[in-house]
């Protein structure tokens, strides 16, 4: 006898429910073959069997907590879990793939995912897109935990374009994954949370780390009912958060503002450092700090003529001012051939144009904007993360 096997995105059919049409999911699966699988059931209540997908620290806390759930030996909630990451030269390996070895939980590498038998996939950070005979294969398809409140921020690093955006909300999203498109499924659970003021990328991400892991453990706990429940993510307000390249760290003095400068800075000076240019030579600011208001009342900035990109060092506070489109940021660091404190900087580089007869011209000793090539061109990328490695 020939039977069914009951995989589909949905939860399963109650006990006694009418069976009428087959729906498109059961069409799905009859076109990828699945009709000739024979005896497989699908579980309706935990524990769940678990094949988790992610990368990077967001994702190993939400591995932390799936873990955490299958030592729980009085809840049972998990039965099974195993991890599929993405290879790296680094012998350590990704913080996911370190958490799955030290916890002794079985890893593979992608497109390696395994040959088990699974009742749900979770997905966190993991930055590929799942095709649909991968989703088919989990009764209860593919959960993902996303660190915005979509449909806001789509895409790889919803973090940093929260921060670097100013959004003073943000949250975590639990949504059930459809193939071809990033984060479009129906929203399972979706909490917010204020964003602290002047947090980094890198602190909202530990924040949002531990509120999405909770929830997530929150949707397994009744996963049958969370998935009837689930809602379709609206039209209005959604907006994309693609990968950050070498490009976005380049600061446009005339452009920009210290607030927009001080958020790219929160957003992504973890990842990569903000750059300009100083006599044709790119250089790094490494440590960037506000300007309080008594250093602003000097003279000095106040009674000449300024253009963006300017730099005169504070000696009172040791660091670098430099002059935006609508005021001043402070530096206390670059890299410039080699690390150099705003003072070494003033040193060797700014001092003597103000001491003595320099040949370089006003307009050359000032920062300015560096232009790199364009995307096609760029060798380097910096993914994030939320996703962000």
């Amino acid at each position: 006898m020939r039977v069914l096997v009951r995989r589909y995105w949905g939860p399963p059919l109650a006990h006694g429910a009418r069976r009428g049409r087959p729906s498109p999911q059961w069409r799905a699966l009859a076109r990828l073959g699945w009709e000739d699988c024979r005896d497989t059931r699908v579980r309706e209540k935990p524990p769940w069997r678990v094949l988790f997908f992610g990368t990077d620290q967001f994702a190993r806390e939400a591995l932390r907590a799936l873990h955490a759930a299958r030592e729980n030996k009085e809840e049972e909630l998990i039965d099974k879990l195993e991890v599929v990451t993405m290879p790296t030269p680094s012998p350590k390996g990704l913080p996911v793939k370190q958490y799955a070895v030290q916890s002794q939980l079985p890893v593979y590498e992608w497109p390696d995912v395994g040959s088990g038998e699974y009742d749900v996939g979770v997905v966190a950070s993991f930055g590929r897109l799942l095709n649909e005979a991968l989703i088919l294969k989990f009764p209860y398809g593919i959960l993902n935990v996303h660190p915005s409140c979509l449909p806001r921020w789509r895409g790889p690093a919803p973090v940093i374009h929260t921060v670097l955006h100013g959004d003073t909300v943000t949250g975590v999203t639990i949504m059930q994954i459809r193939p071809k498109r990033f984060d479009v499924g129906p929203i399972l659970k979706q909490e917010t949370v204020p964003v602290p003021p002047k947090s980094t990328a890198k602190e909202l991400e530990a924040v949002l780390s531990r509120l999405g892991a909770n929830m997530l453990i929150s949707v397994l706990k009744n996963l049958p009912e969370s998935l009837s429940n689930g809602r379709q993510q609206p039209m209005e307000g959604a907006t994309y958060a693609p990968k950050i390249s070498a490009g976005t760290s380049c600061i446009k003095w005339e452009e920009q503002t210290s607030e927009q400068i001080f958020r790219l800075y929160r957003a992504i000076g973890n990842i990569i450092p903000l750059q300009t240019l100083w006599m044709a030579n790119t250089i790094k600011l490494l440590d960037l700090v506000e300007v309080n208001s008594s250093v602003l009342a000097d003279p000095k900035l106040t009674g000449q003529a300024l253009i963006p990109g300017s730099v005169i060092y504070h000696k009172q506070s040791q660091i670098l001012l430099v002059y935006c489109k609508d005021g001043w940021i402070g530096v206390r660091s670059v890299v410039l051939k080699k690390s150099l404190t705003a003072t070494d900087f003033y040193n060797g580089y700014l001092h003597p144009w103000y001491q003595k007869n320099s040949q370089a011209q006003p307009s050359q000793c000032r920062f300015q904007t560096l232009r790199l090539p364009t995307k096609k061109k760029q060798k380097k990328t910096v993914a994030m993360q939320q996703c962000i490695e």
